[in-house]
């Protein structure tokens, strides 16, 4: 008969308070149960307590199809939960050996237990994740090396799944088992030197709690619980900034990018590359911080298109842009507005233009054409040499875009007007010339997706 020693008090005592703090009183859960250790511990400490909970329980098990002994801990699973009369269903995965193994049998079991919770309908899947589970992600993410957002570890919660015993360390689960005289199978896996993980758990954890002297795992469990809790914090501080500094065009402020503790500063930069499709690792990172420091350009790996990736800080925006190559000696394409009534889009940059006899609509940009206009007009992308005349002289179209702010990736795919003698007219939303004679004519642009307002024209 079980016993009613210390752990077959303390652990159901426990998990009731985790199942209390999780939300799920009065709730549903399908357990992740494999026949080892910590599942096993899981299923019957779940039932005990499962009444006093109102808590409505079933049970899954998987078989990966690669080894023999599967099939009898599959069914010993079954007897396990048919003697607390729980529902139990048998999942076949049907893996292959390989390469990756370990990363593919983890996906096609989340996949397999949320499509049956979802069929079931109950609210969670609990998998059975322990202290020492945790103290052993923790040690391989330092020892590879991670942020704040890697020490957290395990997560206790996801949306739809749960793990009630991460606070709960393997020795705690294996005493609870004893007294109440359930049986487990080790899994071969768990052995095989060949995996980071058991060389952590069966090499370097030992080691520690000599040096130590005492269990370090539980202390290891509690540092990623506090790291998750400030990495959390912080994540939403980010997220606080980032709604601040965002720009229409999807660049950031870049006054703002610096003046962010590094924490902040980290973080916000590090989503610009992921949106980006920039690498993010550490040294890309570290070359991001520097440049936003220096307001030097610097280059990125990684992107989901042709062109090389760079992050540029300048005009006060912080932005990834992407250099398309440009086909030697290709002359820039054209669009020739003979007179009254043409129209056509500029090739290159998706502008629409159209000459009328009337002002343009409402959300249009127009250029009003004196009598005097020389004919043809050519729309064009910016050249070198290309100078405006305003009430102040003669400038470079070059200088005014620096002065209006309009990044450097967007200068050549902005459409340029000029007249017979290549005089510049117009820049639309950027510059236009001004006259005081009259006006017969009307020049309508509209860009290929709605702008967004900027500078008014000079």
């Amino acid at each position: 008969m079980p016993s009613t020693g210390d752990a077959s008090v303390l652990f159901p005592t426990a998990l009731r308070e985790s199942y209390r703090q999780l939300g799920l009183e009065g709730r549903s859960v399908l357990l992740a149960v494999s026949g080892g250790a910590d599942s096993m511990a899981l299923l019957v400490g779940t039932a005990g307590v499962s009444e006093s909970l109102s808590l409505r329980v079933e049970v899954a098990t998987l078989d990966h199809g690669l080894r023999q002994e599967a099939q009898a801990e599959v069914q010993a699973v079954v007897q396990l939960a048919a003697r607390w009369e729980l529902p139990c269903h048998v999942i076949p995965l049907q893996l292959s050996p390989g390469s990756g193994l370990e990363a593919r049998a983890r996906e096609a079991r989340y996949a397999a237990l949320e499509a049956l919770r979802r069929e079931r309908g109950l609210q969670v899947v609990a998998t059975a994740h322990t202290a020492s589970d945790q103290a052993e992600t923790l040690l391989m993410r330092l020892v590879r090396g991670t942020a704040l957002r890697g020490a957290a570890g395990i997560h206790r919660a996801r949306p739809f799944l749960v793990r009630p015993l991460l606070e709960r360390t393997r020795e705690e689960v294996e005493a609870f088992l004893a007294e109440e005289e359930v049986s487990f199978v080790t899994d071969p896996m768990n052995q095989d030197p060949a995996f980071f993980r058991t060389r952590i758990r069966h090499e370097v954890l030992p080691v520690l709690a000599r040096a130590a002297g005492f269990p370090v795992a539980p202390r290891l469990a509690a540092f990623a619980r506090l790291a998750a809790e400030d990495e959390a914090l912080l994540s939403g501080l980010a997220d606080g900034a980032w709604s601040r500094l965002s720009l229409p065009d999807g660049s950031l402020d870049a006054v703002g990018v610096r003046a962010l503790e590094p924490p902040l500063r980290r973080r916000v930069l590090a989503r610009l590359l992921a949106e980006s499709g920039a690498e993010v690792d550490e040294a890309s990172l570290a070359r991001v911080l520097r440049a936003v420091e220096t307001g030097r350009p610097v280059s990125l790996g990684g992107g989901r298109a042709r062109g090389a990736l760079q992050l540029r800080t300048a005009g006060g925006r912080v932005r990834c842009v992407r250099r398309e190559a440009v086909a030697p000696g290709e002359p820039p394409p054209v669009l020739v507005l003979a007179g009254e009534g043409a129209s056509g889009v500029q090739p290159g940059t998706g502008w629409t233009f159209t000459v009328a006899t009337v002002p343009p609509p409402p959300g249009t940009l127009g250029l009003p054409l004196p009598e005097e206009t020389r004919w043809p007009l050519t729309v064009r992308t910016r050249g070198p040499g290309d100078r405006v005349r305003g009430p102040a002289g003669s400038r470079k179209l070059q200088d005014v875009m620096v002065d209006r702010r309009i990044p450097a990736e967007r200068r050549g795919l902005l459409p340029v007007v000029t007249d017979a003698e290549q005089t510049v007219l117009w820049v639309p939303d950027v510059w236009n010339s001004t006259s005081a004679a009259a006006v017969r004519l009307f020049l309508w642009a509209s860009p290929p997706v709605p702008s967004v307002a900027g500078p008014p024209p000079l």
